[in-house]
């Protein structure tokens, strides 16, 4: 066998990304024995950290870059792990097995991981460059956003995704205004059913957030090159002292297309995390990854994906046999609300509703004949665990039983 095939566990590792993703990646070759040197390259001056709490904690003033760290400082001179923070990779040479950085600088691989997520996609129109026009995708959107938000301040979102919905949330609860803006007749429109929109919709509005749905948003208006409203294509200017832009995230595949290697909506990859270069990973929101529980490929942007992911190409590269096959999850906090959804609704035909929605404690099963693809769960922990388990199995349920909450859901097995 080659090194390839029988794992190094002195190989030189260069992580490019240093997220959630890169972050856990360099932790868990570590953890699995590898002794080599391992390189962690991230554009941003910061350690790798949490992300999910930016759009929640750290609006709030809850979290900070030190509580939101994946490791403490020290860690990484203990592990041997070299950090090259605000650097930016510009090439990768394939055939000589090196990366070369914007400043001119180059760093041998023997195994490369690209973990280098993905963008918030902007706006094409006009005024979406003024000042207060915002993404979150990292701690210094948040704290551009965090510093615009306070009592009577008022926040315009541009995409009801759970991004912008869980900043709305954290907008009120800082005595601000929010506003959520949306051009699909829901929110949640791509993402959730529409049992689940309405539910969301409805305790936002309770909570005073509006919603201008089937809104067309034909530019951001301005004084002094700063944003003061968002004009619809109807003519129609709502002002807004900031305005979060959350209309999705495009990958950042660039380094990966340029060196050869395919992407489809991502770096497409193995369920080892490998590329078509053995010599290379994908990881994490940059990947387009198989999903064998569904039988196709698919991006998920999620700690868990990366978690999974980063796991995958640490034992592929050490020689260990790698971990089993997770159902996908994900998760959203607003309010007092947490939502936990397991698996994806594909090829799902019908729809269950367990609980009472008017309480805030429920779940929404969507099926494909008695095999259950998702749950999305509202302050539902049985339900989502069970749901998962249920899902990884591939455990045919009883509908009847699955919609009757006096069943427990051990006993919703058909």
């Amino acid at each position: 066998m080659n090194a390839v095939e029988s794992g190094d566990l002195n190989a030189r590792v260069v992580i490019v990304g240093a997220g959630h993703a890169g972050g856990s990646a360099a932790a868990f070759l570590r953890q699995y024995g590898h002794t080599g040197p391992i390189v962690l390259i991230g554009d941003e001056p910061l350690l790798p950290y949490q992300r999910p709490p930016l759009s929640k904690a750290w609006l709030k003033g809850e979290a900070d870059a030190d509580s939101l760290s994946l490791k403490p400082a020290d860690w990484y001179a203990e592990a041997g792990v070299s950090l090259r923070l605000g650097g930016v990779v510009t090439a990768i040479n394939r055939a000589d097995r090196f990366v070369t950085l914007a400043s001119g600088e180059t760093c041998p691989y023997d195994y490369l991981i690209l973990a280098t997520g993905a963008r918030a996609r902007k706006l094409a129109i006009p005024g979406a460059d003024l000042e207060g026009v915002l993404a979150l995708r990292t701690a210094a959107d948040a704290e551009l956003l965090k510093q615009a938000l306070g009592p009577g301040k008022r926040l315009a979102v541009v995409g009801g995704g759970y991004v912008g919905l869980e900043a709305a949330a954290s907008a009120r609860a800082l005595g601000a205004h929010a506003m959520i803006i949306e051009r699909e007749d829901r929110v949640l429109a791509r993402v959730a059913c529409p049992t689940l929109s309405s539910f969301f919709q409805d305790y936002h509005a309770a909570r005073g957030v509006a919603f201008e749905l089937n809104a067309g948003v034909e530019a951001f208006e301005g004084e002094n090159g700063r944003v003061t409203g968002v004009r619809f294509t109807d003519g129609r200017v709502v002002a807004c002292d900031v305005a979060l832009v959350g209309v999705g995230a495009i990958p950042n595949d660039e380094l990966a297309k340029a060196a050869g290697l395919d992407c489809a909506n991502g770096v497409v990859v193995d369920l080892e995390a490998r590329t078509k270069d053995e010599r290379i990973f994908a990881i994490g929101d940059v990947s387009h990854r198989p999903l064998p529980l569904y039988e196709r490929q698919f991006r998920l942007e999620s700690v868990p994906n990366a978690l999974e992911q980063a796991k995958q190409a640490a034992a592929a590269i050490v020689g260990r046999a790698g971990p089993a096959p997770e159902v996908p999850w994900f998760w959203s906090d607003q309010y007092d609300l947490k939502l936990q959804i397991a698996g994806l609704p594909f090829d799902a035909d019908r729809i269950i509703v367990r609980g009472d929605v008017s309480a805030a404690k429920f779940a929404v099963f969507h099926l494909k004949g008695d095999l259950i693809q998702a749950v999305e769960a509202v302050n539902a922990p049985p339900e989502f665990m069970a749901g998962k388990q249920l899902i990884a199995k591939r455990t045919p349920v009883s509908a009847e039983k699955l919609g009757d909450t006096s069943i427990s859901m051990k006993d919703v097995a058909a």
